[in-house]
């Protein structure tokens, strides 16, 4: 064997031990790492706790029952453990329940309906359904017209939050007079009257917690009390968030118009803020102009916004 030869197998001899060597050190570190990582911060998935009794616009849900459990149960566990949503509807609940709540408590519904609102659209008044439902509420279009909503290609009152708001207590009290039972009226809410009449029939039972319904609308219900539920105790579902956390609520005036408006970004200017805002808080305009030939009299937020010096 020559001599370069024989340097040659010492090196690779070298390079394999040293190579072992690093490799056992990299190892040696991201286990102990890995193990410190497990110590300081062990994962804690936990069961939701579910409370002795629960109601539901102060009817009580029947907990005793092995499948009311078990629905409410699932509902807590996928909206407790979306963290980034749920923390995000916390974040919002009050710039949008204090629009609701007074509205409510005005027409006589109870106010855990405001919760249905969250389910429906998720605190998005632009929201639009794959069926063509839109707004806050969630409003079809011949539904909305049914309830007085101005609907046309410049104006759609199903995205106005208030307006909404009261056509929405509206239809949940026609339906209470029928069902008697505001279970029967939010599940009527997601699948219409007409699907859970015909249930009601089909199965001789006017429980919304007797009867079987398709996926979504046996799982509806149970939602909004599960939304309840968090939003109302957190920290129970831990999910921490301090009030100043919140997004504030953002002060308006109110502007009237009674002609037609030409451009909304010149409109917008006149009045010291942007397009994007004029469109933020009024999502009922639905164009960049209004002919507004009757001459109707609408009323248009304007947020009053601190701007800062210089700016």
């Amino acid at each position: 064997m020559s001599r370069k030869k024989s340097w040659g197998i010492v090196l690779s001899i070298i390079v394999i031990l040293n190579t072992g060597i690093v490799a056992l050190l990299i190892t040696g570190t991201t286990a102990e790492a890995e193990s410190e990582v497990t110590m300081e911060t062990p994962a804690a998935f936990k069961a939701v706790e579910i409370p002795d009794s629960v109601t539901f616009a102060n009817e009580p849900v029947p907990l005793w029952r092995f499948d009311v459990r078990e629905s409410l149960d699932r509902e807590l566990l996928v909206n407790s453990y979306f963290h980034s949503q749920t923390i995000r509807y916390i974040k919002m609940a009050p710039r949008y329940f204090s629009i609701i709540e007074p509205i409510l408590q005005e027409k006589g519904v109870p106010d855990d309906f405001k919760y249905l609102a969250l389910a429906e659209s998720g605190f998005n008044p632009r929201a639009v359904s794959p069926a063509r439902a839109v707004g806050l509420w969630q409003f079809l279009e011949g539904t909305g017209r049914d309830y007085r909503l101005e609907i046309n290609s410049e104006v759609d009152e199903r995205y106005h939050i208030e307006k909404s708001t009261h056509a929405a207590c509206d239809y949940l009290l026609d339906s209470y007079e029928k069902y008697g039972s505001w279970s029967v009226v939010a599940a009527a809410f997601n699948a219409g009257n007409r699907g859970v009449e015909r249930q009601i029939l089909r199965q001789k039972n006017a429980s919304y917690y007797d009867l079987l319904f398709g996926e979504e609308t046996s799982r509806y219900v149970f939602r909004i009390i599960a939304l309840k539920l968090i939003m109302e105790n957190p920290e129970k579902y831990n999910l921490f968030i301090s009030e100043d956390e919140k997004y504030p609520l953002i002060q308006t005036r109110e502007v009237e118009i009674t002609g037609k408006v030409a451009d909304f970004a010149d409109f917008a200017l006149e009045h010291g803020i942007n397009y994007k805002l004029l469109k933020d808080f009024n999502p009922w305009l639905r164009d960049n102009f209004l002919t507004n030939s009757g001459g109707k009299k609408y009323t248009v937020k304007i947020p009053i916004i601190e701007y800062p010096e210089g700016s």
